[in-house]
């Protein structure tokens, strides 16, 4: 069984680890901001690193459970040494298009494979080990990974070359962040018009409107008194964003709109960035998105 190098210790990549150290693979981490996440990995048999370079060279596959791009770009930099002929290196977050495909021909040139399978789920589904994957790569690398991420995924779908993981995966979260900006705005309308949450929820879970978006936003809400029901940041919900208008810009038709783009960047601009996509409803923050909207 092959050893895993793993970078990113979040809220989903505890959950990936753990799951692939129960499997029985070895998994070699570092410490980046929390020593908890790695304290109970050490504890299911982890084996810590003092810098990432080490971890790396530890390790015949690499994965990646890493904020944005950017990071994986400059870990990639930080361990590049390190790498070696038939590595395989895995990405399982969101990323950009672009920069997936650079990623990709710049690992090739040294006869690295590389698999983008960005995750959907959450937390819960990670420690579970539910989580799916829009995998991109070439048929042979596919071959090689698909056992690994069947350690931790409930579905496992293969979309083609690099470039169509990533593609299928920003469409999903188009569709969601769309789903979150409605709802926040509904909410929102609700509160202008007085219209009473409770009874408006109650009613609207009968029909169509009805979603898991809905129940984590609203019902945690309105059940628990909880706003951060649904765990994913503005900043995240942003960067998403972004990468779902440049890849907006490669399609010969504009079909994909940017509506919610301007919901998280405006969000992100009055310094709510660090909050939760559902906290844009606590009242205080729905006053100032309204009157930055106004203006």
């Amino acid at each position: 069984m092959e050893n895993i190098a793993f970078f990113g210790l979040g809220a989903m990549g505890e959950g990936v680890a753990a799951n692939l150290l129960r499997a029985g693979y070895t998994v070699n981490i570092t410490v980046h901001r929390s020593r908890e996440a790695a304290d109970r990995l050490i504890a299911l048999g982890a084996t810590l690193h003092q810098s990432k370079s080490e971890a790396a060279k530890a390790g015949d596959i690499v994965i990646f459970c890493l904020p944005n791009s950017n990071v994986v770009e400059a870990t990639i930099n930080e361990i590049w040494n390190e790498l070696e002929e038939r590595c395989l290196v895995v990405d399982t977050g969101t990323s950009s298009v672009r920069q997936s495909f650079q990623l990709a021909e710049r690992l090739c040139s040294r006869g690295i494979q590389f698999v983008e399978a960005p995750l959907a789920g959450g937390k819960v589904q990670a420690a579970a080990g539910e989580l799916g994957a829009f995998v991109g790569c070439s048929n042979q690398t596919f071959e090689r990974v698909e056992p690994l991420l069947k350690k931790f995924c409930k579905s496992v779908q293969y979309f083609g070359p690099v470039g169509s993981g990533s593609s299928a995966k920003l469409i999903s979260n188009y569709l969601v962040l769309g789903m979150v900006r409605l709802i926040i705005e509904t909410f929102h309308a609700a509160d202008s018009l007085e219209v009473d949450w409770a009874k408006f929820y109650e009613i609207i879970r009968q029909g169509s409107s009805n979603s898991m978006a809905l129940q984590r936003i609203v019902g945690s809400i309105l059940e628990d008194d909880d706003y951060g029901g649904y765990v994913f940041t503005v900043r995240n919900a942003l960067k998403d964003s972004r990468y779902i208008a440049e890849l907006g810009e490669s399609i010969s038709q504009a079909v994909l709109s940017d509506t919610a783009l301007k919901l998280f960047a405006e969000a992100n601009e009055l310094g709510f960035g660090d909050l939760q996509v559902s906290e844009l409803l606590q009242r205080e923050v729905r006053l100032q998105l309204s009157e930055l909207s106004s203006e």
